[in-house]
């Protein structure tokens, strides 16, 4: 059994009944970095887990060994270091295999960055499209110029070394929609969570003013 479960993206509150049952159960824990879900498994209370780690450099062998753990009937959960794995991380492949492989699979599901940003953004949420982290070089100033005809809200995510650089970008390329909307969450669940709301024209000067800290999730509404 592979259950795929969620953890939190900053507030420990956030983390559900049915996950830290989940955590408690499972015969050991896939993660993307075991010192994080170790000190998640210290604060919620839980005992020493096996922990195998498996991030963006994991190689074929790693999945391997993980899809034979699961044949041969262990039960391990797959979490990634905050919200819900396979979203802009390397999960995706294991569940992937795993479904091939008629594996049995369920979800725990629970916190996600780019949700929890949408839903408190105001924008138009009844359609969207979720872009990860854009590009940093191939088909970035293209993807960027065509925001301009997306007639769906769109989010993407940003650190926070890239996030003054990519706005100030995405302000050049919609210079033609000056009134566009725009939501910038930054912090989200934690002590010091921000929702920055402006518009395409002001949005050079919000960009250098942005407190460059934690990672960022970035809306654009309709045009």
């Amino acid at each position: 059994m592979l259950s795929v479960v969620s953890t939190p993206i900053g507030n420990l509150g956030d983390i559900t009944l049915r996950a830290i049952e989940t955590l408690k159960k499972c015969d050991a824990i896939v993660c993307e970095d075991t010192r994080v879900t170790g000190n998640l498994l210290k604060q919620l209370g839980i005992g020493k887990k096996e922990l195998i780690s498996f991030h963006g450099y994991s190689d074929e062998g790693k999945i391997s060994f993980i899809l034979e753990r699961l044949k041969r009937g262990d039960h391990l959960a797959l979490t990634t270091d905050a919200g819900t794995p396979g979203i802009s991380d390397p999960g995706f492949a294991i569940v992937s295999r795993a479904r091939e492989q008629n594996i049995s699979m369920e979800v725990v599901p629970g916190p996600s960055a780019f949700l929890a940003a949408l839903s408190g953004s105001g924008l138009p949420i009844n359609q969207f499209v979720y872009l990860g982290f854009l590009p940093l070089k191939k088909g970035r100033k293209t993807l960027l110029e065509s925001f301009g005809k997306k007639e769906r809200t769109v989010v993407f995510y940003e650190s926070v070394h890239r996030i003054e650089k990519t706005l100030s970008e995405l302000a050049q390329s919609l210079r033609d929609q000056p009134d566009r909307r725009i939501v910038i969450a930054r912090e989200l669940t934690k002590m010091h969570e921000e929702f920055i709301a402006t518009d395409i024209r002001n949005l050079p000067d919000v960009a250098k003013k942005l407190i460059k800290k934690g990672e960022f999730v970035v809306m654009l509404g309709t045009p």
